[in-house]
């Protein structure tokens, strides 16, 4: 369980806006949910490396299920621009508040990280930054600058904030485009308000299918949480929505409730409806589709990319 307040003298909340919510005691874990905790000599080899270059990573921020897993094998995905976001989404761990100032050493550090940790594919997400003019999209690209010169083999990923009203934003990442763009919906449309109030479903629609207008080969990529008390049609309508952005990869994982000041978990989606939404989401055309209760954004995303690319080919794109 997450400590959302803490009491220690000079200790900030890590979530002020959630201290006058009421608790809500999140249900036990499914047997399907459960990861074991932490320990091997990798793990412990990739968080020195994120140490020795003072990087976040989501994986920790966000207090992701698969670390364990992920930085076993030196997969770790770089949280740029701090590790305070400007938003305050109902469903997320990352710390929110005012930030500071963009660090200008940063992307060269994540760029070193990226070698030392021999990565042949690189995740880099973002918290959201409404305080800077471009929302960081100039931060971003010199990420994947630093990257592209340092890692000239490695693919790169980035999984960005929807750039709200941030004119030129995703152009700017795009000037030296990714190997994928990624951005999150989390949720469906009706769940905007208490889940995510500082989005616009349709603005991040537009988001995603800008990018296709900038460059109609790259590769776009969203994710869903299930188990906020959406329905099935609703999901539905979501995978319609991004399929019409021309959005490729779909993941749909669970969504679970980081600590009791956070939105509740409605229900565990069982995992054969995971597969059955899978199922949906192939036949509604997209290119790749991971969907399970364990499903992350980074989960995997190696591994999946290798698979987004056969699967392009295979069509003849």
């Amino acid at each position: 369980m997450t400590t959302v307040i803490d009491h220690r003298k000079g200790m900030r909340p890590r979530h002020p806006e959630k201290i006058h919510r009421p608790d809500t005691t999140p249900p036990r874990k499914p047997e399907w949910i459960r990861v074991k905790a932490p320990t091997g000599r990798g793990f412990m080899h990739t968080r020195q490396i994120i140490r020795e270059y003072s990087l976040h990573t989501v994986c920790e921020e966000a207090g992701c299920p698969n670390i364990g897993e992920c930085w076993e094998q030196a997969h770790a995905t770089m949280m740029i621009m701090g590790d305070t976001c400007t938003r305050a989404c109902a469903f997320c761990n990352v710390k929110t508040g005012l930030p500071g100032p963009l660090d200008p050493h940063e992307p060269e550090h994540v760029a070193a990280a990226t070698k030392k940790l021999e990565l042949s594919h690189v995740v880099v997400t973002s918290v959201d930054r409404d305080d800077l003019d471009d929302g960081g999209a100039a931060h971003f690209a010199a990420v994947i600058r630093s990257i592209r010169a340092r890692c000239p083999e490695t693919t790169i990923e980035v999984l960005t904030p929807d750039f709200l009203r941030k004119s030129g934003a995703v152009e700017s990442v795009m000037a030296d485009p990714p190997d994928v763009f990624n951005h999150n919906l989390e949720t469906v449309p009706r769940l905007y308000l208490s889940i995510r109030p500082g989005a616009r479903y349709y603005a991040s629609l537009r988001l995603l299918d800008r990018v296709k207008d900038i460059d109609a080969n790259a590769f776009t990529k969203s994710g869903l949480m299930v188990g906020l008390g959406e329905t099935r049609e609703e999901v539905m309508q979501v995978m319609d929505d991004l399929r019409t952005a021309r959005v490729d990869f779909l993941t749909v994982g669970q969504y679970l409730q980081p600590s009791r000041k956070h939105a509740p978990v409605e229900r565990f989606v069982p995992p054969e409806e995971f597969e059955a939404l899978g199922s949906l989401a192939r036949a509604k055309g997209f290119l790749m589709v991971s969907a399970s209760p364990l499903t992350r954004s980074s989960y995997h995303a190696g591994e999946d990319f290798a698979r987004l690319e056969a699967a392009r080919r295979a069509v003849g794109g």
